[in-house]
C-alpha cells in the first residue's frame, strides 16, 4: 500500500515537472521571440556622408573586364599567347592581368571635379618562353579594350629575362613529373624503407628560394615532407637540387641530392650507397600527426559574439566604405595585396594611398633547402592567396564580407568569395577616460570602437592577417599578424645553431619577417614637409634658486629636406616622432601634421655586401621618405624573387637621386616586422599573439582638440545621475529589446572618492 502510494506521488511529481518545464520553455521562447522580432538589422542613425561613385577609379577589375582583356590579348595573333593552365615554359603564357593605377595627378583632378575620369587600364604580364623574355603591357580603355602598349622598359629601365618569371602551375606540373620519373622511380627501395612511399602514398615538395646563387640561375633545392596535413613541420631528411634553367623540360636534370645530412652527385650514387649499406639510413616510423589542427577535444562552447544594437554604423557600396567620420576606397592587388585609397576624415583627405608592398623572410639553416632561403612574397602574389574568410573565426560572424576576382596563373578569372571582411569592433579598452577623485567628482570616458578592414593571405606555410583600422580619434593603423606553420628542416649535425628542435628530428629554423607598407599621406594637400621630434636633457638653473641646477627634458625639432636625410635606417638611432606636416597651422600656431608611429621587433637586415640584398633594400629603413613619382609605384616587384641578384626594382635607387622633399608630395615607405626563433609552442601552429608589427598614423596638432570628444559614444556620469541615460547610453542598454540578457547597469564609483571634510 505504501509502495503504491509512493509510486503515485512519483508519477504526479514527474507529470508536474514536465508541465512546468513546458510552460517555462514556452515563456522563454515567447520572450526571446518578442526581443528578436524587434531587433532590426536596419541602421537606426543615418550615415554622416554619402557614397560617391568616383571611388570606382580605384576599383579592382571586374570579371567582365578580365575576360575582355584576356580575349583582346589572345586575338593579338603576332603575340601567339596561350592561356592554358598547363602551358609549358617554352610557350608564351598570359600570366597576370591586374588593374593599372592611373596617375595620381589625374585622379586628384577627377576627384576634385576639375577633370574627366582617367582612362581605365589594365596591366598584362606575358612570359615569352619561346623568345626568352618577359613583357609588361598596358591595355586600354576598359571596358572594351582597343589599344596595347609595351611598358617594360618604361617601368623597369631594363629587359626582363625569362628566368625572372614566377614558377607557374605548368612548370610545377613538369617538375613533379621529373621527380617521379628521375628520382622516386629509381629509388623505390629507399623511398619505401625510409619514407613509406608507395603507389598510394607519396611525399610533398617545398622549395628553396632564390633559385641559385647568381643571375641566370634557375637551380632549385626542393625539400620533401610527409604527405600529412601541416606537412611543413614533417621534413623527412631528403632534398634534391634540380636544374630547370632551360625553358625546355627535356634539358632539366637532377644535380645533387641530400639524404640524412649526406650529399650525393647523382641518383645512381645514392641508390648504390644505400643498397651497399654505406649510408646512415633513415628508417620510417609511424607517428601521430602532431601538425593536425583538428581540435583535440570536441568544441562545446561558442565564445563571445559581436552584435550591433542599433544596426551597422558603416556602409559598403561598390569599393567604398563609409564609417562615422571616415570614408575610403579599397582594392586587393593580386601581387601586393590589400590597399585603400582616398582616405578621408570629416571629408578631408588624410592619405591618398595606404597599401601593403612586400613580405620578406630570411632563413638560417645548415641544410640546402633553407640555408640561403629568402622569400619575397609579392613575387608569388600576396593578394593572390586571399581565400574565403571563416565567419566567427577569421572575422566576427556579423561582419560584412566582400568577394574579389583575380587573374594570375589561371585560364580564367577566379572568384574568391568573402575574401575581405569589414566590421566595427570594440577594441576592448576605453579610447579615453578619466575618473575625477579630488575635485568636481565625475567620470568621463569613451569606448574604443573602431572599423576594421581585413583580409588574410595564406602564402604556403604562413598566414598573414592584414588589418587597416580606423579609429574615432582620427588615427589609422596598418597592422599585420603572422600565423600558420613554421618552415622546418630535418635535424642533422649543426642544426641547433639555426633554431630549436620542435619535434622528433625536426628543427624550427630561425628567420626574420620584414613587412613593407606604402603610406602616401596628403596632409591638407600635396605640399608637405618631413619633420622629426624628440627629446634631450638640458642642465638648467632653477629660476627661483639660480645656484641650483636640474636636468630637464627639452623638445628637439628638425625638418629634413632631402631624401637621403629622410631615409632612417634600422641600424642607426632615429628620432621617435616622425611627421608628414603641412605648412598650415592649428589654432595654437603649430604645424598640422600626421605622425608615423612604427611598432616593430625586426631582426637584423641582410648585410648590404650580399648580392641579393638589393632586391630587398627597402628593409634597410624603418621609414624612408621620397618624393612621389608615378613610376615609383612599388618597393618590390613580381620579378624580385627569381632574379634577386639583378632586381627589376631596387628601392635604394629611389633615394640615390636625393631629391628635395620640402613642400613636395611625399610618400613614406614603412618597414616593420619581427624576428622569429621557433619554439615548441609553435607546434602545431604559430599564434598571432606577439607575432606582428605595424604603423599607426596619428594626428599631431592636426586638430585643435581630440575629435573623438564629438563622438556619440562618449559617456559622462555625475554624482546623483548614475542611472541617467542622458549622457550614458550604457545605463539603459540592459532594457534595450535588441540586447542580449545583460546585468542591469550600476555605478558606485563615487562611493570611495577622497573628501576634504568630516
Amino acid at each position: 500500500m505504501v509502495e503504491r502510494r509512493m509510486n503515485s506521488l512519483v508519477k504526479w511529481a514527474l507529470i508536474l515537472f514536465v508541465l512546468v518545464s513546458i510552460i517555462l520553455n514556452i515563456v522563454l521562447i515567447a520572450v526571446h521571440s518578442s526581443r528578436a522580432t524587434k531587433c532590426s538589422a536596419q541602421r537606426v542613425h543615418p550615415l554622416r556622408g554619402k557614397h560617391d561613385d568616383r571611388s570606382l577609379v580605384f576599383a579592382d577589375l571586374t570579371r567582365e573586364e578580365y575576360l575582355q582583356v584576356q580575349q583582346y590579348m589572345v586575338t593579338q595573333k603576332d603575340l601567339n599567347i596561350s592561356t592554358k593552365r598547363l602551358t609549358k615554359p617554352s610557350d608564351n603564357f598570359l600570366f597576370l592581368i591586374d588593374l593599372s593605377l592611373p596617375k595620381k595627378a589625374d585622379v586628384l583632378a577627377y576627384l576634385e571635379g576639375k577633370a574627366a575620369k582617367p582612362v581605365r587600364e589594365a596591366t598584362v604580364v606575358v612570359f615569352y618562353g619561346a623568345g626568352g623574355y618577359i613583357k609588361e603591357y598596358v591595355v586600354w580603355p576598359l571596358p572594351n579594350p582597343k589599344h596595347i602598349k609595351d611598358v617594360t622598359k618604361e617601368r623597369y629601365n631594363m629587359d626582363l629575362p625569362i628566368n625572372a618569371r614566377t614558377v607557374t602551375v605548368g612548370e610545377y606540373a613538369l617538375l613533379f613529373k621529373l621527380f617521379e620519373v628521375e628520382v622516386f622511380s629509381k629509388l623505390k627501395k629507399l623511398m619505401k624503407e625510409s619514407f613509406d612511399v608507395s603507389e598510394s602514398k607519396t611525399l610533398n615538395a617545398f622549395e628553396q628560394m632564390p633559385r641559385g646563387v647568381r643571375s641566370g640561375d634557375r637551380k632549385t633545392w626542393v625539400s620533401f615532407f610527409r604527405d600529412e596535413s601541416g606537412m611543413y613541420i614533417h621534413p623527412v631528411g631528403f632534398e634534391v637540387l634540380v636544374n630547370h634553367e632551360s625553358v625546355n623540360e627535356s634539358d632539366w636534370r637532377v644535380e645533387r641530392l641530400l639524404y640524412n645530412g649526406q650529399y650525393f652527385d647523382t641518383v645512381a650514387e645514392l641508390r648504390e650507397k644505400y643498397d651497399s649499406g654505406s649510408v646512415n639510413k633513415i628508417v620510417y616510423k609511424e607517428m601521430l600527426n602532431y601538425a593536425s589542427l583538428k581540435p583535440q577535444h570536441k568544441p562545446l562552447q561558442i565564445g563571445p559574439q559581436l552584435f550591433y544594437a542599433e544596426g551597422k554604423r558603416y556602409s559598403v557600396k561598390n569599393n567604398q566604405v563609409l564609417y562615422l567620420d571616415w570614408s575610403f576606397a579599397f582594392g586587393l592587388s593580386s601581387l601586393t595585396g590589400m590597399r585603400v585609397f582616398d582616405v578621408r576624415f570629416r571629408d578631408e583627405r588624410i592619405a591618398y594611398e595606404l597599401s601593403v608592398q612586400e613580405a620578406m623572410s630570411v632563413y638560417g639553416s645548415v641544410t640546402p633547402g633553407m640555408i640561403i632561403t629568402k622569400f619575397l612574397d609579392s613575387s608569388i602574389g600576396i593578394g593572390r592567396f586571399a581565400h574565403e574568410l571563416v565567419r566567427g573565426v577569421d572575422c566576427p560572424y556579423e561582419a560584412t564580407y566582400v568577394d574579389t576576382y583575380r587573374y594570375i596563373d589561371v585560364p580564367a578569372p577566379v572568384r574568391f568569395r568573402n575574401s575581405i571582411c569589414i566590421f566595427e569592433h570594440n577594441m576592448g579598452q576605453p579610447l579615453r577616460r578619466h575618473f575625477s577623485d579630488f575635485f568636481h567628482n565625475s567620470y568621463g570616458g569613451m569606448v574604443n570602437s573602431a572599423l576594421v578592414f581585413r583580409t588574410i593571405t595564406a602564402i604556403g606555410n604562413y598566414d598573414y592577417m592584414w588589418d587597416f583600422i580606423f579609429y574615432q580619434s582620427g588615427s589609422v593603423e596598418a597592422k599585420v599578424h603572422a600565423t600558420g606553420y613554421i618552415s622546418s628542416s630535418y635535424l642533422v649535425d649543426g642544426s641547433l645553431r639555426h633554431g630549436h628542435q620542435v619535434a622528433e628530428k625536426v628543427l624550427g629554423n630561425i628567420h626574420t619577417h620584414f613587412i613593407n607598407f606604402k603610406v602616401d599621406l596628403d596632409v591638407l594637400g600635396v605640399k608637405n614637409v618631413f619633420q622629426t621630434k624628440d627629446m634631450e636633457y638640458v642642465n638648467v638653473s632653477l629660476p627661483w634658486m639660480p645656484d641650483q641646477y636640474a636636468m630637464v627634458p627639452q623638445l628637439v625639432e628638425k625638418e629634413l629636406t632631402t631624401e637621403k636625410e629622410a631615409a632612417l635606417r634600422y641600424d642607426k638611432k632615429s628620432p621617435r616622432y616622425l611627421h608628414i606636416a603641412s605648412r598650415e597651422v592649428n589654432k595654437w600656431g603649430h604645424q598640422r601634421s600626421y605622425r608615423l608611429q612604427v611598432f616593430s621587433f625586426t631582426g637584423d637586415h641582410l648585410p648590404e655586401s650580399q648580392a641579393d640584398e638589393r632586391a630587398m633594400s627597402w628593409a634597410r629603413y624603418k621609414v624612408a621618405i621620397t618624393k612621389h613619382k608615378d613610376l615609383e609605384q612599388t618597393s618590390s616587384s613580381l620579378y624580385s624573387q627569381n632574379n634577386i641578384w639583378t632586381p627589376a626594382v631596387d628601392f635604394s635607387k629611389y633615394i640615390e637621386d636625393n631629391e628635395n622633399i620640402e613642400n613636395e608630395d611625399l610618400v613614406a615607405w614603412v618597414t616593420t616586422g619581427f624576428l622569429h626563433i621557433p619554439h615548441s609552442e609553435d607546434i602545431p601552429n604559430t599564434v598571432t599573439v606577439g607575432n606582428g608589427g605595424g604603423v599607426l598614423l596619428r594626428p599631431h596638432n592636426y586638430f585643435n582638440e581630440d575629435p573623438s570628444i564629438h563622438s556619440a559614444d562618449g559617456v559622462y556620469i555625475k554624482p546623483g545621475a548614475e542611472d541617467s541615460c542622458d549622457n550614458n547610453r550604457m545605463a539603459c542598454l540592459a532594457q534595450d529589446v535588441c540586447s542580449p540578457v545583460l546585468e542591469p547597469f550600476t555605478y558606485h564609483g563615487f562611493d570611495g572618492v577622497m573628501k576634504f571634510e568630516d
